[in-house]
């Protein structure tokens, strides 16, 4: 067994996924970044996600001589993670960090909760890989655009009066069911259901009748003067995808989010999006459980999708979460779950910033400019009370792993300096 020297700082090189939909070559902001850990980049090949973590199916490794696994550092050396957080997790990261680069749109899809995750896993482990829940949150890196729950009934109302296609092939009787049922006084549970009744009307319509009215609904489109920014999605969507996918229409039903830099989106369990460009951080709890319905030619499971939903509805804004401050140049983005937060500091030349010790283990990646980062922390597995490391290089793409109780201190070089932190605590005692 490969034994390591006592420090609180690693630098990591993380692997990469080459899905589909992701950004060519030197586009991408997955590649340039891998690019930095010495990772060699095919021009014609799409990078799109980046993995910075110890998930099985791409595990990060130490950047050095020894090549130690992540998750073999953390079992190692349990007070990496403080030992409460390691004996939560059984010795494990609980979350999995990202960087994302969409060319083109993901599938419109939702992530279990735990319960139903480990019923998918025990009953379809060759489509569902583990037992765990994937609540995630996505921070835009550059514009972004996204699918996000449901859009207020109000809307929906609208666009099937606005786009026919879309009440052709629902069919009259779930077209005038909803309009009546969420124009009335009715409850929100009534409300939901009658959103239910429509989403499933549309996710189970016939692939030939997909097809045609996707195509009438196309060139209409496309004859019309003065289209709408939903126009041209459902236009782009339909190029990107074609021969009729439903999810081409299920735009009509979930919320466009437009997001800059720096705004975030949170995904809990059951809810349903789809990311459609833009490059962005994205941080989850550690599964690859997917249930998908359209926008894909991978394997879609519309009955678990479309009795797993909340169909929770409203404005798109109430999709995007709010950050606080955190210590002099920092954000800090702080999900209704237990397994990540995550920090984003942002720094102009010079400035210094300092993070108080984080009793957790955390991964930070350089998103822009360059500086300086440096430790001084206490280990009890250190045979002096407190240890001074050398400072660690910062540059756009480098990943590096920080144990628990390690207070950090980064400056920022000519180019000003902004990177990417998410870290995880042990939950309270109930």
């Amino acid at each position: 067994m490969t034994s390591l020297p006592t420090l609180s700082i690693y630098r990591l090189q993380c692997q990469t996924q080459s899905y589909d939909w992701g950004k060519l070559g030197d586009v991408s902001k997955v590649a340039n970044y891998a690019r930095q850990s010495g990772a060699l980049i095919d021009p014609t090949r799409p990078y799109a996600e980046l993995w910075m973590g110890t998930h099985p199916n791409a595990p990060s490794h130490v950047l050095d001589d020894t090549t130690t696994p992540l998750r073999q550092l953390i079992q190692e050396q349990p007070d990496l993670s403080t030992q409460a957080v390691y004996d939560q997790y059984e010795g494990d990261l609980p979350f999995l960090f990202k960087i994302l680069s969409i060319r083109k749109a993901l599938s419109i899809q939702a992530h279990p909760d735990k319960t139903l995750g480990a019923q998918l896993f025990r009953d379809s482990p060759e489509n569902y890989k583990d037992p765990n829940h994937k609540p995630e949150m996505a921070i835009a890196l550059t514009p972004f655009e996204a699918l996000c729950g449901f859009r207020p009934l109000h809307e929906i109302s609208q666009h099937l009066a606005l786009y026919p296609e879309l009440a052709a092939i629902v069919g009259p009787s779930i077209t005038q069911h909803f309009i009546a049922t969420v124009t009335g006084q009715n409850s929100p549970q009534d409300n939901k259901a009658a959103l239910k009744d429509l989403f499933s009307a549309l996710m189970h319509s016939p692939q030939d009748q997909c097809t045609h009215w996707i195509a009438v609904m196309v060139t209409r489109l496309q004859c019309t003067e003065n289209r709408d920014a939903l126009a041209d999605l459902i236009l782009r969507l339909d190029q990107q995808y074609p021969g009729g996918d439903v999810g081409v229409l299920a735009v009509l039903l979930l919320n466009a989010i437009d997001l800059q830099p720096g705004e975030a989106i949170f995904l809990g369990a059951n809810e349903p999006h789809a990311y459609l460009s833009g490059d962005c951080i994205e941080c989850m709890a550690t599964s690859d459980n997917v249930v998908r319905s359209g926008l894909t030619p991978k394997f879609k499971d519309v009955e678990v999708l479309v009795s797993m939903l909340t169909y929770r509805y409203g404005s798109a804004d109430t999709q995007k979460m709010t950050p606080v401050p955190y210590a002099r140049h920092s954000l800090l983005y702080d999900p209704p779950i237990e397994e990540f937060s995550v920090l984003c500091s942002s720094q102009t030349v010079g400035q210094r910033e300092e993070h108080e010790a984080i009793p957790g283990p955390s991964l930070l990646i350089v998103t822009q400019g360059s500086g300086i980062l440096s430790s001084s922390s206490s280990s009890s597995s250190s045979s002096s009370s407190s240890s001074i490391e050398t400072p660690y290089a910062l540059e756009e793409g480098y990943v590096y792993f920080i144990g628990a109780n390690t207070p950090i201190e980064a400056v920022a070089k000519e180019q000003g300096l902004e990177f990417y932190r998410a870290y995880s605590l042990a939950s309270p005692p109930h």
